[in-house]
């Protein structure tokens, strides 16, 4: 029961997006849109015989006012039934409280025309967000998931990986003994079977490669290495066609092939300390969230995996739904997977967690390694994940750290194309040590300073060179010399 104190205190709280005043039911039309405006977002209550400023003002009411409220009320479709209580404030007026809930049939439209809260304000929805919100009512009961994978039967399916799975979640506590291994029987007890046949989200998360074409071309992972900033020259370039676990880890061996790794050693250690450039646990979690909650029902669809000199992206087709936004996704909030079936597998299998914390634990993961926080981006049919390159003065380029902040990238200098020419001659003539200008005049350069932070720093940063006088970098009888790691190096660098 609403109290007269109940009417003090959010009187003097204030208009919010929960909660709006109306002078009187004089403003009942108003009023009635900001209740389908609030059904539409997260519930509310409007106050009648409350002030703008919150001085409680009450009004005359009598049953007639109280039908006229319902009889605006009943112009919002779906139809509704808030609550509408009458709170005595004294001197023979009362203040009327509607209150309404989110809406379980969203959206909903007055007098033909849906409404969005915005703060304190009402804004009319656009068609196509009326058509979205549409779409995530019915999701629920029409979900491309769930629908039967028609032509398919157990045999087409990974049954290694389904064994997998369940012995996975057996091992974390996630899955019951069974007692059996039998696929058809793991796949009931997953959900993914109904009346006999088998779901679309089996065919997701254990389809064989060779049985996905030409049904199901959205099960595809593009993975690209750039050159540069851009989309433009490519390093790499692959695409996968698997199930979600076989996707998941063919990205993993991509980052791993192609992440930089700076090298840098401290003062009176021996040890080398390699700093990625990203959080494989972060981009992990990326990639499994790009699998549950992306979009499948366009055959055009993917998931894509982009490797930039300043940056690395996770692209996943669809938009983010049920009010969530970028922004909100690093705050605690709901898990609502767009494909919860799928998202429940894979919890099950210990990949994701299911109370939206996996965002969160990106973020966590990126500052634990002492990488910046990712970014969550919406663009047109697609969201991506954008984790920043981590810049360090240790940040090379490559997994050895060769090359310069602004130099070569991994692919130019990386394993696969070995060594600049002018670091493995440096190596080379260092086998026996070597001043600073013995090194610039045999590697033919005349710019003493580049030629130190070019070439020499890397190297030194890499283990692959070291100073003969380690606590005077700065002295006249400085030298130079190979380690043992830079003789290993240069023994297997490409001819």
């Amino acid at each position: 029961m609403i109290s007269r104190d109940d009417i003090t205190v959010w009187a003097a709280a204030g208009e919010s997006e929960t909660l709006e005043f109306k002078r009187s039911t004089g403003q009942r039309r108003e009023a009635a849109r900001t209740l389908c405006a609030m059904l539409n977002h997260r519930g509310g209550r409007v106050l009648f015989g409350v002030e703008t400023d919150g001085r409680v003002v009450g009004q005359q009411v009598s049953e007639r006012t109280i039908d006229e409220v319902a009889q605006e009320i009943r112009e919002i479709e779906p139809p509704v039934f808030p609550s509408i209580d009458r709170v005595e404030i004294g001197g023979g007026r009362e203040v009327i409280v509607v209150s309404v809930a989110a809406g379980h049939s969203q959206p909903y439209a007055f007098r033909g025309q849906a409404w969005r809260r915005v703060g304190r304000t009402n804004q009319p929805m656009s068609r196509d967000e009326y058509n979205r919100v549409l779409i995530e009512r019915l999701h629920a009961d029409s979900r491309w998931e769930i629908e039967p994978a028609d032509g398919w039967s157990v045999a087409d399916l990974d049954e290694e990986e389904i064994r997998r799975t369940l012995e996975e979640g057996i091992r974390i506590g996630r899955v019951g003994e069974p007692g059996t291994r039998e696929p058809e029987a793991i796949l009931r007890g997953l959900g993914l079977m109904e009346k006999g046949a088998l779901l679309r989200a089996a065919v997701v998360l254990f389809g064989r490669a060779d049985r996905l074409l030409p049904g199901y071309t959205q099960c595809l992972l593009r993975v690209a290495r750039f050159k540069g900033t851009e989309k433009g020259e490519f390093l790499d370039n692959r695409r996968f066609f698997g199930h979600a676990f076989e996707l998941l880890r063919q990205a993993e061996r991509f980052l791993l092939e192609h992440m930089p790794i700076a090298g840098r050693f401290e003062p009176d250690r021996m040890v080398r300390i390699d700093e990625p450039a990203y959080s494989p646990l972060a981009f992990r979690e990326a990639v499994a969230n790009a699998i549950c909650h992306r979009e499948y029902t366009s055959g055009g669809s993917s998931i894509g995996v982009a490797i930039y000199d300043d940056r690395l992206e996770v692209t996943s087709s669809g938009t983010l739904h049920f009010g969530i936004t970028p922004q909100s996704l690093f705050e605690p909030h709901e898990s609502r997977p767009w494909n919860p079936l799928i998202a429940s597998v894979f919890y099950r299998r210990g990949i994701i967690e299911t109370w939206g914390q996996g965002t969160l634990k990106m973020a966590a993961w990126a500052e634990e390694v002492g990488v910046p926080k990712p970014e969550i981006l919406e663009i047109p049919g697609a969201v991506v994940v954008r984790f920043p390159r981590k810049v360090t003065a240790e940040t090379t380029g490559n997994e050895h750290g060769l090359g310069t902040k602004s130099g070569p990238s991994r692919d130019q200098v990386g394993p696969k194309s070995g060594l600049r020419e002018e670091q493995t001659a440096v190596l080379e003539l260092a086998r026996s040590p070597r001043s600073l200008p013995e090194l610039l005049t045999s590697a033919g350069r005349t710019n003493r300073t580049k030629f130190r932070e070019q070439i020499v720093r890397p190297l030194l940063e890499a283990g692959l060179l070291e100073m003969t006088i380690p606590d005077k970098p700065r002295s006249s009888r400085q030298k130079y010399r190979t380690t043992p790691a830079g003789l290993n190096r240069i023994e297997r660098e490409p001819r």
